[in-house]
């Protein structure tokens, strides 16, 4: 039996369904799955150790997301994320920070505001030191922690599953030195600004932080095709 069975409910199968969704995804858009790949439901249920009807079910799900394509009577096939899927994410996400970072700069608590400053400290030491998996973690952080301050669950919602659309491609963007130092300033003007009450001012640069990672990932020539 695989972690993703160990102590789980029987009859709870959304839970069920979400971990194996959350697993394929995680599978496709972090390139183990390669564009076309076919997806086998008997040997994921088997690879899981679960049923097959939370693997068929999170296939639709996974179709609905656009990560891959069913063919009736043939199978499930990985469509995973184009090069202009990338590059509406990178838009789409830019307006979206904006708007969180104005909302967070309203919401915004003491400790939360105290917790990115932490952030943003261990970021800067980390980047004298060139810890990159560490840079890429705290940069995961900053993100889930200003998404969580603007106090609106539809907007969490939609900001966390476009971050996680491009984690490879941020991974990559992040492991340039250049670029990693530029976002750890960017975060640091974002959160000086929501900390300083200028909502206009964290709406622009959180936008701004976000056209700057795309326009570094083209520069760069990174990968985008699985």
């Amino acid at each position: 039996m695989s972690e993703y069975d160990v102590n789980q409910d029987a009859s709870d199968k959304y839970s069920l369904r979400g971990r194996v969704f959350r697993k394929l995804r995680d599978n496709i858009l972090n390139g183990q799955y390669q564009e076309n790949d076919e997806l086998r439901e008997a040997l994921i249920a088997e690879e899981l150790g679960v049923s097959r009807t939370p693997v068929r079910e999170a296939f639709r799900q996974l179709e609905l997301e656009g990560l891959i394509h069913i063919v009736p009577n043939k199978g499930a096939y990985v469509t995973g994320i184009s090069s202009s899927d990338v590059a509406d994410i990178y838009e789409i996400r830019s307006l979206l920070e904006g708007l969180c970072a104005r909302w967070a700069t309203e919401k915004i608590t003491k400790d939360r505001i105290e917790e990115m400053e932490e952030v943003i400290l261990l970021s800067e030491f980390h980047l004298a030191k060139e810890h990159y998996e560490q840079l890429i973690e705290l940069d995961n952080r900053f993100h889930m922690q200003l998404y969580e301050a603007c106090g609106s669950k539809i907007l969490i919602h939609l900001l966390k599953d476009f971050h996680q659309y491009v984690q490879r491609q941020r991974q990559q963007t992040l492991s340039d030195k250049a670029r990693s130092a530029a976002a750890v300033e960017e975060h640091k003007s974002i959160m000086e600004a929501i900390r300083d009450g200028n909502a206009e001012l964290a709406e622009k640069l959180a936008d701004e932080h976000i056209c700057n990672a795309y326009r570094n990932m083209v520069k760069c020539g990174l990968s985008i095709k699985h």
